[in-house]
């Protein structure tokens, strides 16, 4: 999912973007420079290595459907 932010910037590096990367290829641009310091593609691999490990997502479905009961034990 993609979200739309408005930045402001120096006219110059406004029009030094516009003349070495293009006008409709700023945000793109952009985002692969930010890419590196706010996602770790360590952390994505991980997760995806999780999802993919089924035997393993239903051990923790099964354990998560396993506290559901405890819930009616609890005091009030």
């Amino acid at each position: 999912m993609q979200k739309r932010m408005t930045i402001t910037m120096d006219e110059a590096v406004y029009e030094g973007l516009v003349r070495v990367v293009g006008r409709r290829k700023i945000s793109s641009f952009l985002e692969s420079l930010a890419r590196p310091h706010v996602v770790s593609e360590d952390m994505a691999k991980a997760y995806r290595a999780m999802a993919e490990d089924t035997e393993r997502e239903l051990e923790a479905l099964a354990w998560s459907e396993a506290l559901i009961g405890d819930v009616s034990h609890a005091t009030r």
